[in-house]
């Protein structure tokens, strides 16, 4: 027994003795990133998955709790995926240049977007719009650092959020079909079942009858 403790301890100093190689680190930090991505993944799409199941989507729960679990290993699958293709190939550019520049960073990001997320899907569709608003946002924040854009004399963001939300519901209702199908879920919770209701029951305390009244 005591051998096997002194044989468990003897493998995890060699393991940190090798975490603590330079030499390895830019193949164990492509490692590392496999891990956090599927951890930040599961965090982050667990939580929403559940929130969104439960509000909007009919069935038993077992078939629930099998979507919020289908959701949660693609989403923690594909951030995986992608911060390990991208750091490797992050790490291949340097070594083969000798040196980091910006556009290795561009360009193992395309390869990694393109061979992860590429496949339209409702995870990786709502993940790319999530990436494009801040996008959005960085350049133009960007824009404005480097004097491409001149400083706006006061801040834009009411004019912004304005013309988002005009847009959108616009869209809702004349265009539907063209939103994401969780927004659309959202937006009919929010602006077409507050329409309807025939008693005390489904104007306070439900969204809508289940009963056959």
């Amino acid at each position: 027994m005591a051998g096997g403790g002194d044989s468990l301890r003897a493998l995890l100093r060699a393991a940190n003795a090798l975490l603590q190689q330079r030499r390895y680190h830019a193949a164990l930090a492509v490692i590392k990133g496999f891990r956090n991505g599927a951890v930040y993944g599961a965090k982050i799409r667990a939580p929403h998955a559940l929130v969104m199941t439960f509000l909007f989507k009919s069935g038993s729960l077992r078939e629930k709790l099998k979507s919020i679990a289908q959701a949660t290993y693609a989403h923690s699958r594909n951030l995986a995926y992608f911060v390990f293709t991208y750091k490797g190939l992050l790490a291949a550019q340097s070594r083969l240049q000798g040196k980091k520049i910006p556009f290795h960073s561009f360009l193992a990001a395309c390869i990694g977007g393109w061979l992860v997320f590429g496949d339209n899907n409702p995870i990786n569709s709502q993940i790319i719009m999530y990436l494009l608003s801040r996008i959005l946002f960085g350049l133009s924040r960007l824009a404005v650092e480097k004097g491409y854009i001149p400083q706006p004399k006061q801040d834009p963001f009411p004019l912004v959020a304005a013309l988002v939300w005009g847009t959108v519901l616009w869209l809702f209702e004349y265009h539907r079909e063209t939103l994401q199908p969780s927004l659309q879920s959202s937006m009919t919770y929010l602006y077409e079942d507050s329409e309807v209701w025939h008693d005390l029951s489904d104007f306070l305390i439900y969204n809508k009858r289940t009963d056959s009244k």
